[in-house]
């Protein structure tokens, strides 16, 4: 069966960003491939129907899901419908009494060979999956004929129960790193956050497959997904059917600092090696020359991320784009903003610069249909940040103490799922060591992570090498969310993982990628059960937008089908020296010494 051209795959993954965060014709499957037996039941595996009780005897009441994002000829198309389930507030003692609602999408099968349910989830953590079910039935209709696709609100998110802890600040927290202390101890004294964490929302899974009457629960994760993915496995082995991991954070660590710690390096990475030379290649669209360094050098004289604009841009629309390469062209055209219009824009407010950048952004070369979404998308998110940051300021004049409930839960589902480094020192160097090499996000890691206040004996189960599934791993090798470097380690340390690598490839997020060396690995697993027979596969992108050619950058293909990367490649080197010397030697208001 034919792929879909270039242009059509670009629109879906666009289609993705939206419908999966803050979102076709498939190919044949294959027909060689190693069978994957099913694992066996173990005697610790925890049976959510007992410990449920009298909540398993519950039917589900389907209903319209009236999502915003979901028009009502898909809704009645993929015959979309949504339930609520009560589950039990803590599984550790699901007797007390004490419950909450999970909210749960569900696409139905169209074809006669049903195979059963394919559970899916965005990331995160603290991503609504609602809207994601639907997205993977119409983006990959070969597995919605085959499979219920089903998504759901993790606890504590959306639809289901939330959570919203309760943070008390004094006039005396004007600094990021007080503000953050105390909403880690509101959080910490909220009741319902110890019950919010990745473990608790592995049981609620489970017991969705329960309620839904299947045998197995196949998967398919993003991002924090693939951690949430490979915490049921090694907690439900032989309830694991076949399972995706999609742009894989480290999941053979006790914790997910290691998948936050490399981001700072994936995305220098990713705007030296992979943007900037984009714009140096279309300078008929931007007129800053061909030299990416050069390109880097204006931005930086203009302040980059340090003063000035810079920061609000890189935060608002220059970060996001970077998550999907389809968003290129918003992305270019916000450094060229920042270069052009820092003097210009000096002094202005943050709601200012929002308004006079969007309209510049709008108007910009390149900027087809999915990028002016992502732009109002972006504007829309700093609409909201902006209000919340003017909410939280304005009563501290003359105000002692007060009081409000704050959405913290990305926070509280990273801090409790393993114990973070806990000491001040080992971030006031992680800083410094930033400052040094990773200079482009440094400026937004001047302070410890919540999770350094944030004490926990929550740590993933080890998977079994005898009874943990196989896995199916994609990842591309410029993702600047979940670094190359942490899933390839996390593919040795999954007993029988396969790996797809997507050479020259940045976005977040990889499947459906509409290419037969991506996508058929995937459909004759999902659909057959069948891995490939090497473990590693290397694939290489589709061109960028507006091109033709698919150029080199960052490593390169093995022979084993593996991409040799540089977390800290020759070019950031250069860049960072220069800004180094930049900053040494034309002192000024922009370049603190």
């Amino acid at each position: 069966m034919p792929h879909p051209s270039i242009g059509s795959r670009r629109s879906a993954r666009a289609r993705r960003a939206t419908a999966t965060l803050a979102t076709a014709l498939v190919a044949a499957v294959l027909t060689a491939g190693t069978a994957v037996p099913a694992a066996a039941a173990t005697a610790t595996e925890p049976d959510t129907a007992v410990l449920a009780a009298a909540l398993a005897g519950q039917q589900p009441h389907w209903e319209p899901c009236g999502l915003p994002d979901v028009a009502p000829e898909q809704e009645a198309q993929l015959r979309l419908t949504c339930a609520t389930v009560t589950v039990p507030r803590d599984w550790h003692n699901p007797t007390d009494g004490k419950t909450i609602q999970v909210r749960v999408s569900r696409t139905a099968a169209t074809g006669s060979d049903r195979k059963g349910v394919l559970l899916v989830n965005p990331g995160g953590p603290g991503g609504s999956g609602l809207s994601l079910a639907p997205y993977v039935a119409l983006s990959a209709p070969e597995l919605a004929a085959h499979y219920d696709v089903i998504g759901f609100d993790p606890r504590g998110v959306g639809q289901s129960t939330p959570l919203l802890c309760t943070v008390t600040y004094t006039d005396e927290d004007v600094t990021n790193d007080l503000i953050t202390r105390a909403n880690v101890a509101g959080c910490r004294s909220t009741e319902l956050t110890k019950y919010i964490t990745t473990e608790q929302t592995t049981y609620d899974m489970d017991f969705i497959r329960v309620l839904l009457g299947e045998r197995k629960l196949n998967y398919l994760g993003y991002s924090y997904g693939t951690w949430l993915g490979t915490w049921y496995a090694a907690t439900f082995p032989s309830r694991t059917g076949r399972m995706v991991l999609d742009s894989v954070a480290a999941v053979g660590s006790s914790t997910l600092q290691e998948t936050w710690d490399l981001q700072p390096f994936t995305r220098d990475r990713a705007f030296q090696e992979q943007l900037l030379p984009y714009m140096a290649r279309h300078a008929d669209l931007y007129g800053r020359g061909t030299d990416p360094m050069a390109i880097r050098e204006m931005f930086e004289r203009a302040g980059g991320t340090r003063l000035g604009m810079g920061p609000f841009m890189f935060g608002y629309f220059i970060l996001g784009a970077l998550y999907d390469t389809t968003n290129y062209p918003t992305a270019a055209a916000a450094v060229n903003a920042v270069i052009e219009y820092y003097e210009e824009w000096n002094g202005w407010t943050p709601e200012q610069i929002l308004a006079a950048a969007t309209e510049k952004l709008l108007a910009a070369p390149g900027i087809d249909a999915a990028n002016r979404a992502y732009i109002q998308q972006s504007r829309a998110a700093a609409e909201v940040a902006l209000k919340a940051e003017r909410n939280r300021v304005a009563p501290t004049q003359g105000t002692a103490e007060y009081t409000y409930d704050i959405d913290y839960v990305f926070e509280v589902i990273r801090c409790q799922d393993g114990q973070w480094n806990d000491s001040v020192d080992y971030w006031n160097a992680f800083s410094r060591r930033l400052t040094r090499d990773a200079p482009l996000v440094a400026p937004f890691l001047q302070n410890p992570p919540a999770c350094a206040y944030w004490p926990t004996a929550n740590k993933m189960p080890k998977p079994d090498r005898k009874t943990f599934p196989k896995v199916l791993m994609l990842q591309s090798e410029l993702d600047v969310a979940t670094a190359y470097e942490g899933a390839l380690a996390a593919s040795r340390k999954l007993p029988g993982a396969s790996m797809i690598s997507v050479d020259n490839e940045g976005s977040h997020g990889v499947f459906p990628y509409y290419t037969p060396c991506v996508d058929d690995p995937v459909y004759a697993y999902l659909l057959d059960g069948r891995l490939p027979d090497e473990q590693y596969t290397g694939c290489q992108a589709v061109p960028l937008p507006g091109e033709t050619t698919v150029y080199e950058v960052g490593g390169k293909l093995t022979g084993k089908g593996t991409v040799r990367t540089q977390l800290i490649s020759d070019d950031m080197r250069a860049a960072n020296r220069m800004l180094k010397r930049m900053l040494r030697t034309e002192p000024g208001p922009s370049y603190p010494e």
